[in-house]
């Protein structure tokens, strides 16, 4: 990949620069010396100019929480991990303020195992013999053993978790299996427990194994009541389809709500309807695994088109649009929609994003100011030409793993050669 790092864009915290001087070398000028560094055009003079900056007060914290915005994601990436040991008001305010979606753990094929880290903490299964040790630092997790048929056992721990002391300092919960089907009490002990977990700012609801239950079988329902319940909500994580709506009750707005993940096989029109219709102002990052139409995905790309626009969700900085059976329509709406000049990151991957799609990427100058295009797992393996255009991108393009098909090859009558020289999406049963 040739980024060409040098030109300043439009999130740079830092412009300019001149030659840095030896990594390792002693540095004259004292905090003038660090500015310089910080400004410099060598990743790994700026990385270490970070690590002192903090050394020189209140002037080195501000260039660090500066950091925050620069155009390389290692230098963000350090920045946050030394403001997240710092006690200064300022410094917490800045790291709430991060672009909390860095650290996200991606699904890149079907959920073959449960989450390791949620909200940018480590999951932990809660077990009430332990309890709640940290409830800042670790997202635990409520789950019981697969394919029981009903869910007291889920009840007796969700119970024995709100009776915590901590409960009500918890802030990261992930919900795992409940049972076979989904079926209300596990929304309702949820909406019902919204006092107890008053400090709950990140949620998971369907952290399920493959081999617990296929995630295009996922039964859901409707999620505003959650939405209602849980007003200091900031990141919602969702996985599985069927039957998922956000329409049951009055709720149109929710202040806090940052991010929203919905991981499907399947995604039913009505759930991308219903969401486009709520207000979220605050909301900075949407990622939809949108899925195939064989399991429930039955949306098309007029569903889409409030927030290709950018009407629904007008403060969006990353958008994924993943796992989709017509990525390349979803692309010629996007080149032509001056909403993608707002946004940070796009993210096409899981889809089937073809050599038409990928041309009207590279004729497009907007894709240049983005931070990140991730268009992995897409159907560009049999265009290698494309793929280094691609690459010349002035932006972060990750390529990953591309799957093959011929265009030109006509069709046999047969289901086989269908699914062979046919595109389809990553993430469907």
């Amino acid at each position: 990949m040739n980024n060409n790092f040098d030109q300043p864009k439009k999130y740079d915290a830092v412009l300019g620069g001149n030659n840095p001087p030896p990594i390792d070398g002693v540095v004259l000028g004292g905090i003038e010396g660090l500015k310089s560094r910080l400004a410099s055009n060598n990743i790994q003079s700026q990385i270490s100019a970070l690590s002192e900056a903090l050394n020189y007060g209140e002037v080195g914290l501000d260039l660090v929480i500066d950091a925050l915005s620069n155009y390389r994601r290692e230098v963000r990436k350090n920045a946050y991990q030394l403001l997240q040991q710092r006690e200064e008001k300022k410094a917490k305010v800045a790291v709430s303020n991060y672009k909390f979606w860095s650290d996200f753990e991606y699904l890149n094929r079907r959920p073959y195992e449960h989450a390791k880290t949620f909200a940018s903490r480590k999951v932990e299964d809660f077990y009430p013999e332990t309890g709640i040790i940290d409830p800042i630092n670790i997202a635990y997790a409520l789950r019981i053993e697969l394919y029981q048929e009903d869910d007291p056992e889920f009840q007796a721990k969700f119970s024995s978790l709100i009776n915590m002391e901590k409960v009500s300092q918890l802030e990261a919960l992930v919900i795992g299996c409940w049972g076979y089907e989904y079926n209300n009490s596990v929304m309702n002990i949820l909406i019902n427990a919204n006092l107890q977990l008053s400090s709950i700012k990140a949620l998971f609801i369907g952290d399920i194994e493959d081999k617990e239950n296929m995630i295009s079988s996922i039964k859901l329902g409707d999620i505003n009541p959650i939405l209602r319940a849980y007003p200091n909500l900031e990141l919602l994580h969702i996985r599985g389809g069927r039957g998922l709506r956000f329409s049951s009750d009055s709720l149109k707005k929710h202040d806090k709500l940052k991010a929203i993940r919905i991981e499907s096989g399947g995604l039913p029109r009505e759930a991308i309807n219903n969401l486009c219709a709520l207000n979220l102002p605050a909301l900075e990052y949407l990622e939809l695994l949108i899925g195939t139409d064989y399991y429930g995905g039955n949306s098309t790309i007029e569903d889409l088109m409030p927030i290709i626009k950018g009407e629904a969700f007008p403060n969006l900085k990353y958008l994924g649009l993943r796992n989709a059976e017509y990525t390349d329509e979803i692309v010629f709406e996007l080149v032509k929609s001056p909403f993608l000049e707002d946004l940070i990151e796009l993210d096409l991957s899981l889809g089937t994003l073809g050599i038409e799609g990928a041309e009207a990427l590279l004729n497009c100058s907007a894709i240049n100011e983005l931070d990140t295009l991730n268009i992995s797992k897409n159907w560009l393996r049999g265009f290698p030409e494309t793929i280094n255009q691609l690459l010349q991108l002035d932006c972060e393009v990750i390529i990953g793993a591309q799957g093959s098909y011929d265009p030109n090859k006509q069709l046999e009558e047969e289901e086989d050669a269908w699914w062979e020289y046919c595109r389809y999406c990553s993430v469907r049963e």
